[in-house]
């Protein structure tokens, strides 16, 4: 973790631990939308376990909370404030209270620092050493660099983008700034082009010996990488983020690991082809699979009642490992990735969601599991192997969707 938010509590009641969390999970719930939901940062490992320390003392209760957070400084400021923001423990009115956000690497390097002046002062009075060019080079181990820009377009960039032979192109600015933090300074961010790549960017990779387009794991880095190949970006080798993870939150030896994994273009670019042609298959093998008898009649009900916002959404699933939540009414409720169906599904409190359609295989788990939350309808690339069909639930493929 990068930080810890520190704060104090007092609540004019008897009030446990448990009633303290709820309350800030509670009253921060959609302050922000999703995607600062508490809970969500949590299952995502950028925020740690919260924890309380309390006392009661004349019928009040008072206590200190620390969050360790992983997020950057600003989004860090943003969840401190909206904790402080809760007004109730249960029935009894609450004041939170920001003491500190600590940053847990200052301290880190304060220490690496202090204990470096130590082993020079204890070092032999027989080696002949420039101190102060120890000191240089303990500082230089240690800080991050400077964050630079680059062009008309003031893309972020490392300050050796133009001096060093070798180019890692990466996607925002927040890219740029962690593979700072591990000593990559040749690094230029796509972001900040105004919808289409700027013209030095494509100059610059024509210049350098070896460009890398370094990528998030997700389906955003493939469009990134066509937007590249279609503006006659330089690309010599690919290197990607592992499945479902941006670079800005890896670690060096995670950066280290996919840049020794990168592939040359050419042999990228024919991985993926391969890869998109067994989605193909898998999805063509579905046609000539009989449909069930549920099927048959589910068709001609889908084809009045899917409204065509809904079909113009699912046409856009096939190949991307993704899935949609829609409510009853066929609105979109949450984008998901398809691994992420069942921990949502499992964790569903309500009745808002009714039709869930995800680019994967439909199996007897989450179709038992799809009934017991309320489910009307999945639909799916394929039918795995149901041993055991449920009325409540209809389940269809994409080929009786999409004709």
């Amino acid at each position: 973790m990068k930080y810890v938010i520190k704060l104090t509590f007092e609540v004019s009641g008897i009030v446990d631990k448990p009633d303290v969390i709820g309350a800030i999970f509670g009253q921060t719930e959609n302050l922000f939308g999703e995607e600062f939901d508490l809970r969500e940062l949590q299952d995502k490992g950028r925020l740690g376990r919260i924890v309380v320390e309390m006392k009661t003392k004349g019928g009040k209760s008072e206590g200190t909370i620390e969050i360790p957070s992983n997020l950057d400084r600003v989004e860090t400021a943003l969840i401190a404030a909206m904790v402080e923001s809760v007004e109730k423990v249960g029935p009894y009115e609450a004041k939170f209270e920001l003491k500190e956000i600590q940053d847990v690497r200052e301290e880190k390097l304060k220490k690496i620092i202090e204990r470096a002046k130590n082993v020079l002062s204890t070092w032999s009075k027989g080696k002949t050493l420039d101190i102060k060019e120890v000191l240089n080079e303990i500082s230089s181990a240690v800080r991050t660099g400077e964050i630079t820009e680059y062009g008309v377009d003031r893309l972020p960039a490392g300050p050796d983008v133009l001096t060093d032979p070798n180019l890692i192109i990466v996607e925002g600015r927040a890219d740029v700034i962690n593979l700072l933090r591990y000593g990559y300074r040749n690094t230029v961010a796509v972001e900040g082009a105004s919808g289409k790549i700027p013209q030095d960017l494509i100059t610059l990779s024509k210049e350098k010996k070896t460009v890398i387009a370094f990528l998030d794991g997700d389906h955003g880095g493939d469009l990134i990488l066509k937007e590249l190949l279609s503006a006659g970006v330089k690309i010599d080798f690919v290197a990607r983020a592992p499945v479902g993870r941006e670079v800005e939150e890896l670690t060096g030896k995670e950066i280290a690991k996919a840049l020794s994994n990168m592939q040359p273009l050419s042999q990228y670019l024919k991985k993926q082809q391969e890869v998109q042609t067994t989605i193909k298959e898998a999805q063509q093998a579905v046609v000539v699979v009989e449909p069930t008898v549920a099927q048959k009649e589910a068709k001609p009900q889908l084809e009045i009642n899917v409204p065509q916002n809904a079909l113009e959404e699912i046409k856009k699933l096939p190949g991307t490992l993704e899935g949609i939540m829609f409510d009853d009414k066929w609105n979109v409720v949450e984008k998901v990735q398809v691994r992420d169906i069942i921990p949502k599904l499992e964790a569903l409190q309500d009745n808002k969601v009714s039709y869930i359609v995800f680019d994967g295989v439909i199996t007897q788990r989450l179709l038992e599991l799809a009934a017991s939350k309320g489910i009307k309808m999945l639909i799916g690339v394929r039918i795995g192997g149901i041993s055991k069909s449920l009325d409540n639930v209809k389940i269809l493929t994409f080929q009786d969707v999409l004709v």
